[in-house]
């Protein structure tokens, strides 16, 4: 599976740009912290990625895609305003739900509009 920073090297790559070039035209971001992004030990904040879409020519959502970082944050908000959230996020767990089969639900859902 390719990564969010796997991504941005291959585009920053079709685009011939070397780190040092992309981190000038991000606005002056250092090229070292441009490689952590792409080795996946840093992640930049939304504001970059923003910028990181329109040097790049691709949309934000593309680069997003590519983020496999949990998204905590939204779920302990999620599960606090809905306590039903809370509860199917802790029987996923305890069910010992994996990725391929909530995709597939995901997926499942998509094609069939939600309606199952």
């Amino acid at each position: 599976m390719k990564t969010f920073g796997d991504r941005i090297r291959e585009l920053r790559e079709q685009q011939d740009l070397s780190l040092r070039e992309f981190a000038k035209r991000l606005g002056g971001l250092s090229a070292a912290f441009l490689s952590d992004i792409e080795l996946g030990r840093r992640h930049p904040s939304e504001k970059v990625v923003i910028k990181m879409a329109k040097v790049l020519k691709t949309s934000v959502e593309d680069l997003r895609s590519y983020d496999a970082r949990a998204p905590v944050d939204d779920l302990r908000r999620l599960a606090m305003a809905d306590p039903a959230f809370g509860l199917a996020l802790r029987r996923m767990v305890d069910a010992k739900v994996d990725a391929t089969q909530i995709m597939k639900l995901i997926d499942r859902e998509s094609t069939d509009g939600g309606d199952t």
